[in-house]
């Protein structure tokens, strides 16, 4: 689910010969939860590697001071045959500040770069989450945000299609 605000008081126009610029002024875990329900005999060594199930949510608003809110969600949930072993969700954020960006290129900035910069402090977050939950530490795969915002993109557009 993705939402955007490019029209927030205060926010950039793209000024004659301004390179286009982010800050990233500040970065924090908005909630974070880990659940680890058949601790400890999950963490006994199994036969079968467990299945996998991923999700990426961006969402980013504008703010009154003209900076920007980029949120990042993750959540990954392991599963084996007799259930789950581990569940755990980010929503990590950041604010930035957004300089020289065209008000039509604005959405995909703060919904592919913003995440792009904030992927790695939340997959750390997640691999450190798991370890101290006595699992191998879980290092997710590089995401394609852009990837992920095409088919948002293309999601929409079937939905107003159909409407």
């Amino acid at each position: 689910m993705s939402e955007t605000d490019a029209g927030a008081p205060g926010a950039p126009e793209a000024a004659e010969g301004q390179a286009p610029g982010i800050r990233i002024l500040a970065q924090f875990i908005r909630d974070l939860s880990f659940e680890n329900p058949r601790a400890p005999d999950a963490l006994r060594a199994a036969q079968t590697q467990p299945q996998i199930d991923l999700g990426v949510e961006m969402n980013a608003r504008g703010r009154e001071d003209g900076l920007f809110e980029v949120d990042l969600k993750l959540s990954a949930r392991a599963t084996r045959d007799d259930g789950a072993l581990f569940v755990v969700e980010l929503l990590y954020g950041g604010v930035f500040q957004i300089a020289g960006v065209p008000a039509e290129d604005l959405e995909p900035v703060l919904l592919i770069e913003c995440p792009r910069y904030l992927f790695p402090f939340a997959r750390r977050i997640i691999a450190d989450v798991t370890a101290e939950g006595g699992f191998p530490p879980f290092m997710l795969d590089p995401i394609d945000f852009a990837g992920v915002y095409a088919a948002r993109k293309a999601q929409e557009q079937e939905q107003v299609g159909h409407a």
